[in-house]
């Protein structure tokens, strides 16, 4: 199972709006992202997501991609 972090990660940073992701977006990786894909990634994990976004959110955040993606193994039976 893979859990989307990103408003953990912006909460460890004190970032607490889309707006304020967006600006942080646009001053530290010179990105730009519309406000709408910005709720998008805020209100449920991406199904998929540019590698140009993920550089730029890891960027601004001072992260990786595995600290925005925690991923917990799947239990199966019989295996």
């Amino acid at each position: 199972m893979l859990a989307w972090m990103l408003r953990q990660i912006m909460a460890e940073r004190e970032i607490w709006s889309g707006a304020a992701l967006g600006r942080l977006l646009k001053e530290k990786a010179g990105y730009e992202l519309s406000a709408p894909s910005i709720s998008a990634l805020l209100s449920a994990p991406p199904k998929q997501i540019k590698a140009e976004t993920m550089d730029a959110l890891c960027t601004a955040l001072a992260c990786t991609p595995s600290d925005l993606w925690v991923h917990t193994p799947t239990h199966t039976r019989g295996a």
